[in-house]
């Protein structure tokens, strides 16, 4: 029992410096603005800011146990469809954006905001996210895996994508997720996908990151963090309730986790505090063990002999850049850059250059003709001062 309470101290006492760093941010906010003043300012933003608006035409299709999974897609006009049938017999590419763990499929709102009418594309929500039903299967008791993440996905495309070339783009989990599907279909891979984006994402080793925690209590947080969550999971009332009691510190944790520079638009940071909102405690226990035993480096070869594009942020702390570093050892052709100043969201905090990655990937793909301007999103947002670099270290 004194072991337990041991570790339990360290787990806690590793977890403080979290929310202490959070803290401070947000103590040194309350000194100058009122509660009810921060409760309308988040009101105006979420007013004001029209992120994650933009919709396409509607779908669902059934995973494999039969969760509903939640899909759009934005189709080219049809003067781009006839001139790209009479270039190709095939039809046109496909561009399937992936979302990450706690997220939706609107994570990609600046990229959508850019690419419409340029490439068709589709967006969907990963199992217990946004728009998609809960995992039947979890509902059950099955663990979720990346393998059934990787399944739903090839459910997504034989229902949205059935036919013509593919370029697979994945943010964190939703690049793990590509990496599962790699895995089961390679004969899928090799015959229709012409480019993968890896943004923010890792291979594995996930069990040795420490998010900017003293390495030091990491092991005694990883050994109770999966049955801490589950018992919160099995209070999500209680919890959601606490969640919006300390909103605060919440909002201070979520920035410190998701963006790496100091000059982020307010509004982009309440936009990534709601999606992140979003998902429930239990669907958070659900899926958080999956990446302690996530390890797919061997489908990577899947990707070998196509156009690949990793993309990582300096100052990220869920997927340090030593995990794109680790792809890109894997596959030598890669193009890895690393962005400066940057965080975890980086497709949010990076909108004009994660999306210039993009269309640049899509022209070595053939899927655009040429590397095309895009509009970086609905404000158009300014990035002055990020550089993107490519490197070969973290």
């Amino acid at each position: 029992m004194s072991e337990n309470w041991r570790r339990a101290g360290w787990a806690g006492a590793a977890i403080g410096v979290i929310a202490a760093g959070a803290a401070a941010g947000v103590a040194v906010e309350r000194i100058t603005v009122g509660r009810g003043m921060r409760r309308k300012a988040r009101l105006a933003l979420d007013a004001a800011g029209d992120y994650g608006s933009l919709r396409g035409t509607e779908g669902t299709c059934r995973a494999e146990d039969a969760t509903e999974l939640y899909y759009e897609v934005d189709e080219l006009p049809e003067d781009g469809k006839r001139r790209r049938l009479r270039r190709k017999a095939e039809p046109p590419a496909t561009v399937v954006f992936c979302h990450g763990y706690c997220l939706a499929q609107d994570s990609w709102h600046f990229q959508r905001a850019a690419l419409r009418g340029v490439v068709r594309s589709v967006y969907w929500d990963q199992r217990s996210h946004g728009r998609s039903g809960r995992g039947l299967a979890q509902a059950d008791g099955e663990p979720l895996t990346m393998e059934q993440l990787g399944r739903d996905l090839k459910a997504v495309i034989d229902a949205a994508a059935p036919e013509g070339p593919l370029i697979l783009v994945g943010h964190s989990m939703g690049g793990m997720t590509i990496m599962g599907f790699a895995e089961q279909y390679p004969d899928l891979v090799r015959d229709r996908v012409v480019g993968v984006a890896l943004v923010g994402t890792s291979s594995g080793r996930l069990d040795e990151v420490t998010y900017g925690l003293p390495a030091a209590g990491m092991g005694a947080v990883r050994r109770i963090l999966p049955g801490v969550l589950k018992a919160l999971g099995s209070q999500v009332e209680l919890v959601e309730k606490g969640r919006r009691a300390t909103a605060d510190l919440f909002a201070g944790m979520i920035k410190m986790y998701s963006f790496g520079s100091r000059d982020v638009d307010p509004g982009v940071a309440r936009f990534a505090e709601r999606l992140i909102e979003g998902t429930p405690i239990d669907v958070v226990a659900e899926f958080y063990p999956a990446f302690q035993t996530h390890d797919k480096t061997a489908a990577l070869q899947q990707f070998a002999g196509i156009p690949v594009t990793v993309i990582a942020g300096d100052k990220d702390m869920i997927t340090p850049p030593g995990h794109s570093v680790s792809i890109k050892d894997v596959l030598p052709a890669a193009e890895l850059v690393v962005l400066e100043s940057t965080g975890h969201l980086m497709m949010l905090e990076r909108p004009e250059t994660v999306t210039r990655l993009l269309t640049e990937l899509l022209a070595r793909t053939g899927a655009v003709p040429v590397p095309v301007a895009t509009n970086v999103g609905v404000h158009g947002r300014s990035t002055a001062g990020s550089t993107a670099q490519p490197g070969t270290g973290s």
